[in-house]
């Protein structure tokens, strides 16, 4: 380790920290560099030495709190821990915060790793460089790697049995057509039940499913079927196992010595120090490490308002106002902005998304306007509301039309993910089916709908596994997808219906073109309550060779015959997506294919403010139908 790291460490400015800290295989052995400030002594321990304490003890760096030591003969796969004494004189043993790579639980060891991968994928990161995301199609399909499927004893499906061309990941997303694929935090957590969400070494892959390069064959078979990798990521808070990060060196080191800051009631877990500059420095070369080491091409960043606000989660008298006398920690906006802006400088191409459930403004902002700087944010209120909406009786639903409408009232403020998580499908909501009302026919066709909706809407989609073909049951981390249900018509129907619908997205430019601009959309009809129909265009540009979308859902439980409706355009509209064909499970009302667009304002006009064409439709029952507007010639 030169003065160069060593400086930067200091300042809190080593970008690529993972280089110089951590176990490195060198020079006929294995270097070891930990940071831990204010200990009295540290020894590196292991499976090389016995565990003995006396045997390699460990040398303080003239600054910055670092301390080294290299030991010969030692290789990769070695076990290790540090065996450090602490401030308050007590003696901990402790896994190495910059572990590359750990033991399966519930043994706690790191491991020497150094990655033998050779990657294949330059062609899709030098694709992805050129890209903006905003203006890309994002469908996100978001994961769970242990519970996707298991084998018929219960083992797990290893890193490459998962990337196996045939019957993996990269083959079922290519298939289904998802542009994307979102995972649970897959960095190396002791309690499975957590899902991930409670961290214990940030550098290593979950040792449950194989080692790294594992990790990183399924990375790079997922971008040869070219499927993007976002992977979901913790730095609010982390886990309270003593052997981990908890008072690393006697001292509340990572996390905030103010319990008020350093403590989160409602997940009992500590809350990193962002006003550290060392703390700051590990979490933002974290985030580097997994996008530049595991070519990731996404960070989802957990908790974000938990992060944002002093009082989150706390009653009156238990935070402290920050020096304004506001309840912003503007040390994790700090953080947060520092982030974004370093990940976006380093890595070209990839994204960040930010779950923030509250009205922060500027979470989606530049950087150097005082926003966070992240490329998305999860629509949570779009969320609530359409949810709130669909799981009312349709004969109900006109009574409640601005639930589905609000959504494009603040459309524009943000990048939003419209996002139907696996919190949506845990701890008693039941799925996403089961939560729509009706017979079995009806909860299969309200689904539908709702998602062909959703998939129009301003914004980019994540749905979570299991919902793509209408799993019955609630999520379990425990077992696998209920994969048995596919011999049922309604499930394969769901399936097939997404596998299209992804198609047909992403062959139209009008539903991704200008998410983020408010040109991109318009109603139709936005009031149309008494009907539960709501109508509205896709603009893609002003490219003729890429159509505007029409979109129009019946939310109700009946047909709508010679629907009259107001278009831009007169002439053929195709229609090339309707929820509701028999394909799908649906009743096969439809329109033949098309409408034609007769010239002049339509009678009784849906669309306020007149319009060039009108159509009469037949609109079928709970269902979501998509028309592509004439082609120039």
């Amino acid at each position: 380790m030169g003065d160069l790291d060593l400086h930067l460490i200091g300042e809190g400015r080593h970008e690529q920290l993972w280089q110089v800290l951590g176990a490195h295989v060198r020079d006929g052995g294995t270097s070891f560099a930990v940071w831990a400030p204010n200990a009295r002594s540290v020894s590196v321990v292991g499976d090389f030495n016995g565990w003995n304490g006396n045997a390699h003890p460990m040398q303080a760096a003239a600054s910055g709190g670092i301390w080294t030591v290299h030991v010969p003969g030692v290789g990769d796969g070695a076990y290790y821990q540090y065996l450090v004494e602490g401030a308050d004189g007590i003696w901990r043993q402790k896994a190495d915060p910059l572990a590359f790579a750990a033991e399966a639980p519930p043994a706690t060891g790191s491991r020497v790793f150094t990655s033998k991968h050779v990657w294949t994928d330059d062609a899709w990161l030098e694709s992805r460089s050129r890209k903006l995301a905003v203006n890309e199609p994002m469908s996100v399909y978001e994961m769970h790697l242990g519970s996707w499927k298991r084998h018929p004893d219960g083992r797990f499906w290893t890193y490459d049995e998962l990337a196996d061309p045939v019957d993996g990941l990269p083959a079922y997303l290519a298939d289904l057509g998802f542009t994307h694929v979102e995972m649970m935090p897959v960095m190396q957590h002791p309690f499975g039940g957590s899902w991930g969400y409670h961290v214990t070494s940030y550098f290593a892959p979950d040792a449950r499913f194989g080692d790294p390069d594992g990790f990183r064959r399924l990375v790079d078979a997922l971008h040869a079927a070219g499927v993007g990798v976002i992977l979901d990521w913790v730095p609010g808070h982390f886990a309270t196992d003593e052997w981990a990060l908890v008072r690393f060196d006697g001292t509340p080191l990572y996390e905030h010595p103010d319990p008020q800051r350093g403590w989160h009631p409602e997940w009992g877990s500590h809350i990193f120090d962002f006003g550290r500059r060392e703390v700051r420095n590990f979490l933002v070369a974290n985030a580097l490490y997994w996008l530049e080491e595991f070519h990731a091409d996404g960070l989802r960043v957990d908790g974000v308002a938990s992060m944002l606000y002093l009082d989150y989660a706390r009653n009156p008298g238990e935070w402290t106002p920050n020096q304004y006398g506001g309840h912003e920690n503007l040390e994790a906006v700090q953080f947060l902005q520092e982030l974004n802006a370093t990940v976006y400088k380093r890595v070209p191409g990839v994204v960040t998304a930010a779950e923030e459930s509250t009205s922060w403004p500027g979470v989606t902002g530049a950087t150097s306007g005082g926003g966070l700087g992240f490329g998305f944010k999860w629509n949570m209120g779009w969320m609530h509301d359409s949810l709130g909406y669909l799981k009312r009786d349709p004969v109900h639903r006109a009574y409640h039309h601005q639930e589905l409408t609000f959504a494009l009232v603040y459309a524009y403020s943000e990048n939003y993910v419209l996002p139907l998580s696996h919190d949506e499908v845990v701890h008693g909501k039941g799925s996403l089916v089961r939560k729509m009302p009706g017979d079995r026919w009806q909860q299969l066709a309200n689904l539908r709908a709702y998602l062909g909706y959703m998939w129009a809407h301003p914004g980019k989609q994540l749905l979570f596994m299991g919902t793509e073909f209408a799993q019955d049951s609630e999520w379990a981390e425990s077992r696998e997808l209920d994969w048995w249900a596919l011999a049922d018509g309604g499930h394969r129907g769901m399936q097939h219906m997404v596998r299209d619908m992804n198609r047909r997205y992403t062959e139209h430019p009008a539903l991704w073109r200008q998410d983020h601009d408010p040109a991109g959309f318009s109603w139709i009809d936005a009031n149309d309550a008494g009907h539960n129909v709501f109508s509205f265009i896709r603009h893609a540009s002003d490219d003729p060779a890429e159509p505007d979308l029409a979109c129009v859902t019946n939310f109700a439980d009946q047909t709508h015959t010679g629907y009259r409706l107001g278009l831009p355009t007169a002439g053929v509209w195709t229609e090339v997506f309707n929820s509701d064909a028999q394909l799908y499970g649906g009743s096969g009302v439809g329109n033949l294919g098309s409408v034609t667009a007769e010239p002049g304002p339509a009678l009784e006009a849906r669309a306020p403010g007149g319009s060039a064409a009108y159509a009469e439709l037949t609109l079928p029952p709970l269902a979501t139908v998509w028309f592509r507007a004439p082609t120039a010639g």
